[in-house]
């Protein structure tokens, strides 16, 4: 499985492109485990209330185009006001 720099530098050039099991390593890493598993979605928490939301759902092995765009949004919040990467 690829690092997690390269997998965001893939999720940002082809979001369309990116694994499942990618999206969700590159999730557990910025906001903790998933608080919700079970169904068809995974949700993590963030620190703060509304968008972007960090809501994902498996699509045949591949992880949803928009719903990677929300997590990169939700990165880039995240070292923003925290002012470091993690």
């Amino acid at each position: 499985m690829s690092t997690l720099p390269d997998i965001i530098v893939s999720m940002r050039n082809n979001p369309a492109g990116v694994r499942f099991a990618e999206l969700c390593k590159v999730c557990d890493h910025y906001f903790g485990p998933a608080r919700q598993t079970s169904g068809s979605h995974r949700v993590y928490k963030t620190p703060w209330i509304g968008d972007p939301r960090v809501n994902i759902q498996n699509d045949k092995g591949r992880a949803k185009a928009y719903q990677i765009k929300q997590v990169l949004k939700a990165i880039e919040r995240m070292e923003n006001e925290h002012g470091t990467e993690k």
